[in-house]
């Protein structure tokens, strides 16, 4: 499905492929030799996303921009394989990078080029990642310069923090502790991003 979004139409090349029961919205461009599987949702909202060429993206991944912090596009590079599953946010993704299933990359994070991201990781927002780098399965990469942390490693909560992931996806300035506040200005915030979508045109 293409759908017409803030006035912007999806851009596929004659010799892309976008499966039947994918979902591009709004400006949003696929490269030539690309492929956009089945159940894939590739949502520009308020930005841009685009598709190298020769890159795949997997069944039912999530590939969306944003601009309610700043302009936040989805950049995929060329011959990049992302995984069944995965879920990227505003974020760039560098040339020949494999990002596995049931991956995460969050916002302004950055994926130099050969980047691997084993099954399950997470690279959090503003992480920065040196080329051909490896991030571990079902582990948390977060930083610049990027360290690796585990789900019980004591040091997380502390290094999430550090991230600023409300601010960095929101534009979210409570403190850490108010995460009441940090919540309403998050779902206040992304709604009104999410209302343009009430003068969506199906193509």
């Amino acid at each position: 499905m293409r759908i017409r979004h803030r006035d912007r139409e999806p851009r596929v090349h004659a010799d892309a492929y976008v499966a039947p029961t994918a979902t591009l919205i709004g400006d949003v461009e696929v490269a030539a030799h690309a492929r956009v599987l089945s159940g894939a949702v590739v949502d520009a909202e308020g930005s841009r996303v685009t598709i190298g060429e020769y890159s795949i993206i997997g069944e039912h991944a999530v590939l969306r921009a944003s601009a309610v912090a700043g302009p936040q596009p989805v950049d995929v590079g060329d011959h990049v394989l992302v995984g069944p599953h995965a879920t990227l946010l505003g974020c760039t993704v560098g040339r020949c990078s494999y990002l596995a299933t049931a991956v995460t990359v969050l916002q302004t994070a950055r994926l130099a080029e050969g980047t691997t991201v084993a099954v399950g990781a997470l690279v959090h927002a503003r992480t920065e990642t040196p080329a051909e780098y490896f991030v571990p399965p079902f582990t948390v990469a977060l930083g610049n310069p990027v360290r690796l942390l585990t789900a019980g490693d004591p040091a997380l909560p502390d290094a999430i923090r550090e991230v600023g992931f409300a601010e960095t996806a929101f534009g979210a300035t409570a403190t850490w502790t108010d995460r009441i506040r940090r919540a309403e200005h998050a779902t206040e915030t992304r709604s009104a991003e999410l209302g343009a979508h009430q003068n969506d045109v199906v193509l």
